[in-house]
């Protein structure tokens, strides 16, 4: 099924509540079902870590993702200005090609909750990809202070091809 993601025009303009728009349609197809399937694709993929760490991961990112499509069908915020195209564009291309490499239905489902959330988040909010909290190798948390999200793996992936790292808000964590 084609989605209203795939459907946007990049020869025009968009505005991030028109993007926001498209986003909460999007969001409105997601069943209950998708998100239960994406968490057993985050077990699958987490099995190799750490029972304690990757119960955690699991925890999170499918808390992430119940309340980001909550807060996502829910938002009545204005926002000013346009989406970066540019950015857009290469985001989706990277995202896609992550869709069409899926194994699996349940990594299909991660795949398609994971774009809804990570569109909402980067280019609408303005906002950490990874929730706040999130952990990664060595015990570095992803954390915001001040109105600034810290990252302490950003310098290290923004050169990584699937990653997301040079889409997102996150500054590198100088601390770490």
């Amino acid at each position: 099924m084609i989605s209203y993601l795939d459907k946007i025009d990049f020869s025009h303009e968009i505005s991030k509540n028109n993007l926001l728009k498209i986003l909460k349609k999007e969001a409105s197809n997601i069943h209950i079902k998708e998100i239960m399937d994406a968490s057993i694709y985050l077990k699958e993929d987490a099995k190799f870590m750490p029972s304690k760490e990757r119960d955690e991961f699991i925890e999170r990112f499918t808390r992430a993702f119940f309340i980001r499509i909550k807060d996502l069908k829910e938002d009545k915020e204005t926002y000013h200005g346009q989406v970066n195209l540019v950015k857009l564009k290469e985001f989706f291309k990277i995202l896609d090609k992550q869709r069409k490499n899926s194994k699996c239905h349940e990594e299909l489902c991660f795949q398609k909750i994971a774009k809804i959330v990570a569109t909402y988040t980067a280019f609408v909010k303005k906002e950490s990809i990874h929730p706040v909290g999130t952990k990664f190798p060595g015990g570095f948390i992803l954390r915001y202070e001040n109105g600034v999200y810290y990252c302490p793996v950003k310098e290290k992936q923004l050169n990584t091809p699937g990653a997301l790292c040079r889409f997102c808000v996150s500054v590198q964590d100088e601390m770490i």
